[in-house]
């Protein structure tokens, strides 16, 4: 009857504190002092833990895989065009202007190779007969003149038309691209010509 209360009433309410921590819900998973993650941010790193590759030679694999799907959309590109997937020297609007200026003029570099090859078959025959010797040379010196001249005028053309059309547009290579296109015979250009002869860009 007169015991003290003291001992008595602490006990229960220990009991119930350990109780109410004890029982207090908490996720398993969730670091301590950090929020969860949101669910498409979970899904994200999921995601990229299952693509990363266990050991070096999947790796290695992997790369020759993407590699060759690169190579593949390039090749379908220079073919058709598609400015998506062309390789960096072909990009931009710059680029595609200069190939469609050369694609669309009749350019006497782009017939060099089969001038070069009747130039050599005469000289060979030229070791018998003189003047079919003396022949070749004056073609093969005529054939060097007229490309001199007719890239100068192209290159005087083709950066006007660039300063006009693309003021603000960084131009460093494109002239010395377009010449180099007109080197190669039409039908063998990459990317394919997208213009017709005679067709201005």
């Amino acid at each position: 009857m007169f015991r003290s209360r003291s001992k008595d009433e602490k006990a229960p309410t220990d009991k119930v504190t350990a109780d109410l921590s004890t029982k207090q819900p908490r996720d398993p998973e969730a670091p301590k002092g950090r929020p969860t993650p949101k669910r498409s941010e979970a899904q994200t790193q999921r995601r990229r833990a299952a693509t990363v590759p266990t050991d070096r030679k999947e790796a290695a694999k992997r790369q020759r895989e993407a590699r060759r799907s690169d190579l593949a959309r390039q090749r379908e590109a220079l073919a058709s065009g598609d400015e998506r997937y062309l390789p960096a020297r072909d990009k931009g609007p710059v680029r595609k202007f200069v190939r469609d200026f050369v694609d669309s003029r009749f350019a006497i570099a782009e017939f060099f190779l089969p001038m070069a090859v009747v130039i050599l078959v005469l000289s060979l025959f030229g070791n018998a007969n003189r003047s079919l010797q003396n022949i070749s040379l004056l073609l093969w010196l005529g054939v060097i003149i007229l490309i001199v001249i007719d890239s100068v005028g192209i290159w005087i053309r083709l950066r006007k038309q660039l300063n006009e059309r693309f003021p603000n547009e960084p131009k460093r290579g494109a002239v010395a691209y377009g010449l180099m296109r007109t080197l190669q015979m039409r039908r063998l250009r990459l990317p394919k010509p997208q213009v017709k002869r005679g067709e201005r860009p």
